[in-house]
């Protein structure tokens, strides 16, 4: 075990499915899962904003709810399943429907906090689908109230999740 700055590191072997693969690596017991997703997997979609778990851009999927994964350690996902928006695609690189919706609806700009956002809307819509209910555009707005977006303004957001959820719902 290596010292920084007097402490001893401290590693513990994680095993979990991110995006559907099994994965196993060692980490620090201190990191972050967003500096797991990041450092040792490259899934730059997991952005460090605040590091304190309010603005909402490293929001993944963590066994079908979502978790700002900057204060959740990379130990707690031994086990779990992750999802992130690399996770969304299909097969041949094909944007999902959601994310599809953000661009029809013009809901990025920078794109720094879209990627939290829409993992939000993801679990949104899976709660739709299993209950068959549908939010009203206050309740999208106090579910999507978790994320800090500097660039779009929040209609345009409010507006894809919406359609998608209206559209999943018709079908």
């Amino acid at each position: 075990m290596s010292e920084e700055k007097g402490y001893k590191k401290q590693y513990k072997l994680v095993r979990c499915r991110i995006n559907g693969v099994e994965r196993e690596v060692m980490v620090d017991v201190r990191a972050s899962l967003t500096d797991m997703l990041r450092n040792d997997y490259s899934l730059t979609s997991v952005k460090k904003g605040c590091e304190v778990g309010e603005c909402g851009a490293c929001n993944v999927i963590i066994d079908g709810e979502c978790f700002n994964s900057c204060i959740y350690l990379a130990v707690w996902a031994d086990g779990k399943d992750i999802r992130t928006l690399e996770g969304l695609m299909g097969p041949n690189g094909e944007l999902s429907d959601i994310q599809q919706a953000f661009i029809d609806e013009a809901a990025v700009q920078c794109g720094f906090c879209t990627p939290g956002v829409i993992m939000s809307a993801v679990e949104i819509l899976e709660n739709v689908e299993k209950t068959g209910g549908e939010y009203t555009r206050d309740e999208l707005r106090k579910l999507l109230s978790g994320h800090l977006c500097r660039c779009t303004g929040y209609e345009n957001i409010l507006n894809a999740v919406e359609k998608t959820m209206k559209k999943r719902l018709a079908e």
